[in-house]
């Protein structure tokens, strides 16, 4: 009877343990992926902020304004990469348990490594040295690629687990996402070719990025199969879209003319310009990403 008693206190045991070890790696809710998908995506827009802040000082433009701007937005990526690999409850993300995304943030991590410090150079002497900006210009985008790469896996497995009932719900809210990075990056585009920083391939780069928020914007009101977009019903959400739209009507030929070959030159006006839109843009994409988060969290 005592042996009886032992063994199944031992089971009991050994079920509670398993358990507690399951809850302590359960799968992300489909709220949990909302956010982390959210602020991956945004991670990738942040890069291409920092870059965007680095050229405008570098062209005296609001210098001590981005300057701020730029310790800000390299401390919140800073935060917000940590805690996409071990959790931060004050951003609502769980730890990565994913062998796999966690590999891939360890690869952005190593990029960060080297970023950062020439980041945190410009904020403490107030300056950008063409050094500075040839660096920041070159390993911008590597890490926005590695960045990219850790959102595919998150919406892989978000179509697989959280939001394995709406994939194409996992594909807007990366793609969405995506649309405020477009924003940055075109604006970083432009502004290094009025720094006459490899002007021909910025040119193209710019084409090639306002043509891809153009057709994604689209895509999200009216569905987009090549891109996986399903459409967004929701009509609080296209409306949203719709007050994107009309910042984007405006916005659009000011950086049609930066990535147009004729273009020789830029004004201090048509700097001032993209300086003084990107911004709303980017807030008013930003707030319909928090409403299809919203949608993934039903």
């Amino acid at each position: 009877m005592k042996l009886y008693n032992l063994v199944v206190r031992l089971f009991v045991l050994c079920g509670l343990a398993l358990a507690s070890v399951t809850a302590c790696y359960a799968a992300p809710s489909a709220a949990d992926y909302g956010v982390i998908l959210n602020l991956s995506g945004k991670q990738r827009m942040l890069t291409q902020k920092m870059t965007k802040e680095v050229a405008l000082i570098a062209l005296n433009v609001d210098a001590e304004k981005n300057l701020k701007n730029l310790a800000g937005t390299s401390a919140l990526f800073d935060k917000t990469l940590k805690g996409l690999k071990d959790g931060d409850s004050s951003l609502g993300l769980p730890a990565t348990d994913s062998k796999r995304i966690v590999r891939q943030l360890d690869k952005v991590a190593g990029i960060w490594a080297e970023f950062y410090p020439a980041i945190q150079a410009i904020t403490a002497s107030k300056a950008v040295s063409q050094e500075q900006l040839s660096t920041i210009a070159a390993k911008n985008l590597p890490l926005l690629k590695q960045m990219n790469k850790a959102v595919g896996l998150y919406e892989k497995e978000a179509k697989k687990s959280g939001l394995e009932a709406a994939p194409g719900l996992a594909a807007t809210l990366n793609l969405s996402g995506k649309q405020r990075m477009l924003s940055q990056k075109m604006s970083k585009e432009f502004f290094l070719i009025a720094l006459g920083h490899d002007v021909e391939k910025n040119k193209l780069n710019l084409l090639e990025t306002y043509s891809l928020f153009d057709r994604t914007l689209k895509g999200l009101k009216d569905g987009d199969e090549v891109l996986g977009l399903p459409g967004t019903k929701p009509q609080h959400i296209l409306d949203q879209l719709e007050v994107v739209s009309g910042l984007w009507v405006k916005f659009k030929p000011l950086v049609e003319k930066g990535a147009d070959y004729k273009t020789t030159a830029l004004s201090a006006e048509q700097i001032n310009q993209v300086a003084a839109s990107n911004l709303p843009l980017l807030k008013q994409m930003n707030a319909a990403v928090k409403l299809y988060e919203k949608e993934a969290a039903k």
